[in-house]
């Protein structure tokens, strides 16, 4: 644990700084604000060496279990009622969002040569909820760190240019309040950038859109499950450096190092588990609250440390087809959450 202490005391130290950063600019979420900064600290002359040296072990712990535990208490803020009251229209149009935007990221993803398990990891945050469902695929898949982090500057970068974009298509696209905010909900990856979106629409846009989004972090915990049965079974395809399809030997690599994966990891066994606790009505809103917090602390820690993995020098060697990759995701997540809406308005 010793060796851990200087990664998490600047991971501390991160999450203070994207506080500020949300305070000075409310419209900058603080998860987005967390990973930018992970990112400016991996890059700075003055804290690069430390980030990459004595701090490492500390922050990939933070990227990994605290990102854990905030996805556990990601289950506090969804209940079975609010699901089931959008109605089950509402929920046919999620569940064919997050499917085909999905399935088509992640063919697009392969055939665009992205290594490793990018494609993977970019189709669960456009499809679920940006970081947290990359963080929670990656638990599940052995994910190399690199890989992890390019995806999460990739959707964060995204989901943080959907709060300016957005907003001005809402009239142009004839969008009432109402079907706008079920818009953002179905299309925007993260929560905080959800509500900064659909926020400008009006109290009844944001509504719908917290709704909606929490209706496809619901379905994160299926994903990671399929995801988990299939390195379980090595039919994962992944693509290495050289090109070359290694599905099984990927998932037979992740095995070696931790032991054949679980088919329900912890995590999202606890991440139902607070579903099911929120359902029953016992816990008060203060002990909601206090949940809120601390799970948006501990997910700005994990994304500090996830943003300071980041390596831009190699990143650029994909870049093009990793922005190309998250133009054409961009492009299937909100043309087909619109459709949705329409046909479901």
């Amino acid at each position: 644990m010793g060796g851990d202490v200087p990664g998490l005391l600047l991971a501390a130290l991160g999450v203070a700084a994207a506080l500020g950063v949300h305070a000075v600019v409310p419209a900058v979420p603080r998860l987005t604000a967390a990973v930018l900064l992970g990112m400016a600290a991996a890059h700075l002359p003055g804290l690069r060496p430390v980030v990459r040296g004595v701090a490492r072990p500390g922050l990939s712990m933070a990227g990994k279990r605290l990102m854990r535990l905030g996805i556990v208490l990601l289950g506090l803020k969804l209940s079975l009622g609010d699901v089931l009251g959008l109605g089950w229209a509402t929920v046919a149009m999620v569940l064919a969002v997050v499917t085909a935007t999905f399935a088509g990221t992640l063919w697009l993803g392969r055939r665009l040569g992205l290594p490793g398990d990018q494609p993977l990891l970019v189709a669960t945050g456009y499809s679920i909820c940006g970081a947290s469902a990359i963080g929670a695929v990656s638990q599940a898949a052995g994910s190399d760190e690199e890989d992890v982090a390019a995806s999460v500057a990739l959707v964060t970068l995204c989901g943080t240019l959907a709060i300016a974009v957005l907003p001005l298509l809402q009239h142009p696209l004839g969008l009432g309040e109402t079907e706008f905010g079920r818009w953002v909900g179905a299309s925007v990856h993260d929560v905080g950038q959800v509500v900064a979106t659909a926020q400008t629409g009006g109290a009844g846009a944001l509504r719908e859109a917290v709704l909606v989004k929490l209706m496809r972090v619901v379905l994160l915990a299926p994903l990671v499950a399929g995801v988990a049965v299939a390195v379980r079974r090595g039919v994962l395809a992944r693509r290495g450096a050289d090109g070359a399809e290694d599905g099984a030997g990927a998932g037979e690599a992740a095995k070696g190092k931790a032991g054949r994966p679980p088919i329900v990891p912890l995590f999202v066994a606890g991440f139902l588990a607070m579903i099911v606790l929120r359902t029953t009505g016992v816990l008060p809103e203060r002990a909601l609250g206090l949940a809120g917090d601390a799970q948006e602390l501990l997910l700005a820690a994990a994304l500090f440390g996830l943003g300071s993995a980041v390596h831009l020098p190699t990143m650029a060697r994909t870049g093009g087809r990793i922005a190309l990759l998250g133009l054409g995701s961009w492009v299937v997540v909100a043309g087909v959450s619109y459709a949705g809406v329409l046909v479901t308005g």
